[in-house]
């Protein structure tokens, strides 16, 4: 039987293979969306994780420059995926697809609170 010090031990290892991974996956997210940003227009979402920001900053942000989009009266262009959204197999959504210069003014109009916000908001207008 193994002791308690090599059980933590084994706990800790464990832990940390895990936050590597983690963080491995985060930047290959921003580094393939930031790629795909620069061969064209694309989501907003995408915009923002290319950024290098997480997912549940990018949640918060997207909606933000949604509406920060409709007060700066940008449209992105309108496109149509099929995809399944709540068990409906590959229903037809559409979508829009915001270029860099299209995002810099969404993200001009958009006055964030959180400092975290407000890192990827100086990274969407730089870019």
């Amino acid at each position: 039987m193994a002791s308690a010090q090599a059980r933590r031990n084994a706990a800790k290892i464990r832990d940390l293979v895990r936050t590597h991974r983690t963080a491995r996956a985060e930047a290959l997210t921003a580094t393939r969306a930031a790629r795909r940003v620069a061969t064209g227009a694309r989501s907003l979402a995408t915009h923002v994780l290319a950024t290098g920001a997480n997912r549940e900053t990018v949640k918060g942000i997207v909606k933000a420059l949604r509406t920060a989009a409709k007060k700066a009266g940008v449209k992105g262009r309108r496109a149509r995926i099929r995809r399944s959204f709540e068990n409906v197999r590959k229903q037809i959504k559409t979508v829009f697809r915001y270029t860099r210069e299209q995002v810099a003014q969404i993200a001009a109009k958009y006055a964030p609170r959180k400092d975290e916000y407000k890192v990827v908001r100086a990274a969407l207008l730089a870019a």
